[in-house]
């Protein structure tokens, strides 16, 4: 049986850089490809990021599957390149295959997008759009398409760049596709998903990205904080030792029963830890009530350890899994 269709079938996955955004996209295709789907994982920023997570060779411009999932679902990658989807395009609205070949050896390509940096985005989100509204004999292609968006500083104009372009252009190919692009971004079928750490200047961009996004117009869905970690102290005592009420004196009975040596400075250091630990986890508290005072749909991601690998991005699948039943059945 084919698996029930998504509601939300292009999932942007923004955040600022270093809050693990690239995993957390990678992690939410294996999620979305659970139970037989297909998903298509895309790159937008040529870091062949996608690869290192999978252990794969680096991506060229075609799909090539990284990974299987529950019930024979597949996650496709694809790292997008300009020049070749500049071509692409070309070829598509204007049959000028020949010519953007030769385009491209007198270097006019590079040429082009170095003078109007919004053509990258405008030829990036078009491929994203073409592949979310693919069809292969009536039937969609991807259950959805994941792509790995360029940070929050720049998402909006990312995505509304070829809103832009339609403006400029009264008729003809290009504002056909513009306008085509901008229906399937600015719909119900698509969620920008911000990445984020429970730490001051990744919240403060989370929230100045989500307010652009809604002036602009486009669909905002979760935030999804990474690399959260739990408290290795009972709640009564983090309360106490954030209020600096917990002391070594306290501490040295069970370090002199345990026949440790230099209890004393053994428990005035752990003692001096453990406050430190309380006060940074009541901060990261007090970023968890600004989270949810943001108003939309949250997610905690665990801090694993060791380096990302396969089998840790099925783990964060799992989580990601679980919270998208819950906003499905919302």
């Amino acid at each position: 049986m084919a698996p029930e269709p998504l509601p939300v079938r292009c999932h942007v996955v923004t955040g600022k850089g270093g809050t693990g955004k690239t995993t957390v996209a990678a992690a939410l295709a294996l999620a979305l490809a659970a139970d037989g789907r297909h998903v298509l994982l895309v790159e937008t920023e040529g870091r062949q990021g996608i690869a290192q997570l999978f252990d794969t060779p680096p991506l060229p411009y075609e799909e090539r599957r990284v990974a299987v999932t529950r019930g024979g679902g597949e996650v496709k990658a694809l790292a997008i390149d300009v020049e070749e989807a500049l071509l692409e395009y070309l070829e598509m609205f204007y049959n000028l295959k020949r010519a953007g070949r030769a385009l491209r050896k007198m270097g006019a390509i590079d040429f082009a997008t170095t003078i109007a940096p919004g053509l990258r985005d405008v030829l990036l989100t078009g491929k994203i759009k073409e592949a979310v509204t693919r069809r292969r004999d009536g039937a969609r292609v991807y259950d959805a398409v994941v792509v790995d968006a360029p940070p929050t500083g720049r998402i909006t104009r990312f995505l509304n760049v070829t809103g832009e372009m339609a403006g400029l252009a009264r008729s003809g190919p290009i504002k056909t596709q513009s306008d085509g692009v901008m229906a399937v971004l600015k719909s119900p079928q698509t969620a920008v998903h911000l990445v984020t750490l429970l730490e001051d200047m990744p919240v403060q961009e989370t929230a100045d990205a989500i307010a652009e996004l809604t002036a602009a117009g486009l669909p905002v869905g979760s935030v999804i904080v990474n690399m959260a970690t739990e408290p290795l102290l009972p709640e009564e005592d983090l309360v106490r030792a954030a209020a600096g009420r917990l002391t070594a004196a306290e501490l040295a009975p069970a370090l002199s029963a345990a026949h440790v040596h230099d209890g004393t400075e053994v428990a005035e250091a752990l003692a001096a830890e453990a406050v430190e630990h309380a006060r940074r986890w009541a901060a990261q508290d007090e970023l968890r009530d600004e989270v949810t005072d943001l108003g939309r749909p949250t997610v905690e991601l665990p801090l694993l350890p060791g380096p990302i690998d396969v089998g840790a991005l099925f783990e964060l699948a799992d989580r990601l899994e679980d919270h998208l039943r819950a906003e499905v059945a919302a």
